[in-house]
């Protein structure tokens, strides 16, 4: 088995505990692996299981990204299809957001440079498309931003109140105000 099997395991575990809250025994318990698999999988220990879900994110990410910018349409269409991407990545607001796990506790200081590239590709992603269709580059920026900042509050209350909605909400409509005045 590769290491990376074990990622949608370890990112579903990182995201509900925080990189301070996971401890090998729950990896252990959640990949059925015992301490010495997982230190021949991840010789790195922690930091290694968690960059190696950064990368499948990022990953994710560019494909999300990518797959938008190849696709028809005008930026709405575009971005429609982008949010209902991020929708799925998250089960529709269900699950909490790695990104934001990793900004708490030790993992910050570990992380941070990762998560803002993360950040800026998705934001850069919203950005382009918004170019492409004749906004102006700083508004274009500004929206990329604002598209971030309603996506992670967004999944942030979701998880605070224990219902989905308000993500989904924002989802919906986030394609037509990052759109305004096209």
């Amino acid at each position: 088995m590769s290491k990376q099997t074990h990622v949608p395991f370890l990112l579903d575990l990182f995201r509900q505990l925080g990189y301070d809250g996971v401890t090998l025994s729950k990896i252990s318990q959640v990949t059925g692996l015992g301490k010495a698999s997982l230190y021949h999988h991840f010789p790195g220990g922690k930091d290694e299981m968690v960059e190696t879900v950064l990368i499948a994110m990022e990953q994710g990410l560019e494909q999300i990204a990518l797959e938008t910018f190849r696709s028809e349409g005008d930026a709405l269409t575009r971005l429609q299809t982008m949010c209902d991407r991020i929708s799925i990545a998250y089960d529709d607001g269900r699950k909490p957001c790695l990104l934001a796990a990793l900004m708490l506790g030790s993992a910050k200081a570990v992380f941070q440079e990762r998560v803002r590239s993360l950040l800026k590709l998705w934001m850069d992603a919203i950005a382009t498309i918004l170019i492409e269709d004749g906004m102006d580059e700083g508004l274009a920026r500004q929206r990329g931003e604002d598209g971030i900042i309603a996506i992670q509050g967004a999944l942030i209350l979701a998880q605070g109140l224990g219902d989905a909605a308000p993500f989904q909400r924002v989802i919906e409509q986030l394609p037509k105000q990052l759109c305004q005045d096209l």
